[in-house]
């Protein structure tokens, strides 16, 4: 029997019988399995996940399906994703401990993780749709994203690491073929799995699928992904991915890592913060009272860049060990002014590319097959749309015009200007 044919999946009623022998439950939820309470809780694209409660306490449970779960088994999907998960979240611990919940056990054959039940978390998007504001976020996740990108680069890792890590993480095919088709693809023509808020964007829907510049440009981000093996990166870090209470801050879920580009990951991010700021007028009681969140959720942009900037800048400064950029080309020769002009270069590609990815990533979730609860969870239609399309026209503009945009007010600005717009 192949390890594939040993799958099996779990279900509420099963997995304590499965899983009441492993030291990791027993330890941590308790020996008497029939004490145990099971709950299936997973509501993403892919996976099951469970939460296990008992009389010594509670563990999350997460295993991947032979297919993605938003389609069916009409779109097949390999297992050894949760082989990439367990590998993506070790390493982002080793490079920032306390960021990921902790892992306690790990079964390749059974596509299962059982790791730290995070309490009182909550996912991210659920609590910013709320209104609530987490004062930690914006910092949390810039120095998550500085020290996993830069620590996972040929900035710092020593190269046979890189490479053997490299090796290792380009087996994720599956699932970088998903972003690469779904991202960047998909939403730029009429492709089998898209769905949009129809018929109020149709027009604003032809128009960017008509678009050249926009389809050129998008296709420059899709090389800039398929082909610069820069970092380890999460690969779908975005407010679904993050958990958070007002003291803690917690990233989930990188199944999809891979060697791409750093500014990746931070345009993804920081595009659901521009999203959840565009769809905040669908979420008034009244008109106006979401004006505090507008202004938070653009602020934590600010500080998220900011901080990133600043870690980023700092490693670059002390921990610049790897064979890019090499001390003994700069500062050994005494010349700290060189290194500083590299880093001004590094940083500036970097924005210029995040900026594109953002956008991309603005007009997947609106056109392409999974979309944001943000606005989703807007149940008037037309409101919906006069959301959604004011975060495809800002969109369309980091794509195309990118490299004419220098701070992040200033990008922060054309959101508050577009936002001002009259509604479709």
């Amino acid at each position: 029997m192949t390890a594939h044919d040993a799958f099996k999946a779990l279900t509420v009623e099963t997995l304590p019988a499965r899983l009441g022998g492993l030291e990791a439950m027993r330890s941590r939820v308790g020996a008497d399995t029939a004490a145990w309470r099971v709950r299936e809780v997973g509501d993403g694209n892919l996976n099951l996940v469970f939460i296990v409660e008992g009389p010594v306490g509670g563990v999350v449970v997460k295993q991947a399906l032979p297919y993605v779960r938003l389609v069916g088994d009409s779109w097949p999907l390999p297992l050894k994703r949760s082989f990439f998960e367990y590998h993506a979240l070790t390493r982002q611990e080793a490079r920032n401990p306390g960021s990921t919940p902790k892992i306690f056990h790990f079964d390749e054959s059974q596509a299962l993780i059982v790791m730290e039940f995070l309490t009182p978390h909550i996912i991210l998007r659920r609590g910013l749709i709320a209104g609530n504001i987490y004062p930690k976020v914006g910092r949390d996740l810039g120095v998550f994203m500085a020290r996993t990108l830069f620590r996972g680069s040929d900035f710092q890792m020593e190269t046979r690491q890189r490479k053997a890590d490299l090796a290792l993480f380009a087996d994720n095919v599956e699932l970088c073929d998903i972003t690469e088709n779904l991202v960047f693809s998909d939403p730029y023509f009429d492709a089998k799995l898209n769905r949009h808020t129809s018929p109020q964007l149709d027009p604003l829907v032809a128009e960017l699928r008509a678009d050249r510049d926009l389809k050129v440009e998008a296709q420059r981000l899709k090389h800039l992904f398929a082909a610069n093996a820069e970092t380890l990166v999460h690969g779908d870090l975005h407010t679904g991915s993050i958990m958070v209470t007002d003291a803690d801050t917690r990233m989930i879920d990188p199944e999809f890592a891979f060697y791409g580009p750093m500014a990746f990951d931070v345009g993804m991010a920081l595009a659901n913060f521009w999203m959840a700021f565009f769809s905040q007028r669908g979420h008034e009681k009244a008109p106006g009272d979401r004006e505090a969140m507008r202004a938070y959720l653009l602020d934590v942009v600010i500080q998220a860049w900011s901080v990133f900037r600043a870690e980023f800048s700092n490693l670059w400064r002390t921990k610049r060990t790897g064979i890019l950029y090499q001390k003994s080309l700069f500062e050994d020769q005494d010349d700290v002014l060189a290194a500083e002009q590299a880093l001004g270069h590094v940083l500036h590609q970097l924005f210029d590319d995040m900026l594109g990815f953002a956008g991309v990533e603005c007009h997947r979730r609106i056109l392409g097959l999974a979309h944001n609860a943000d606005f989703e969870a807007i149940e008037d239609t037309d409101l919906r749309a006069s959301c959604e399309a004011k975060a495809l026209r800002f969109g369309r503009h980091l794509v195309v015009n990118r490299r004419n945009i220098h701070g992040i007010e200033e990008v922060n600005n054309l959101a508050e200007l577009i936002e001002k717009e009259p509604a479709l």
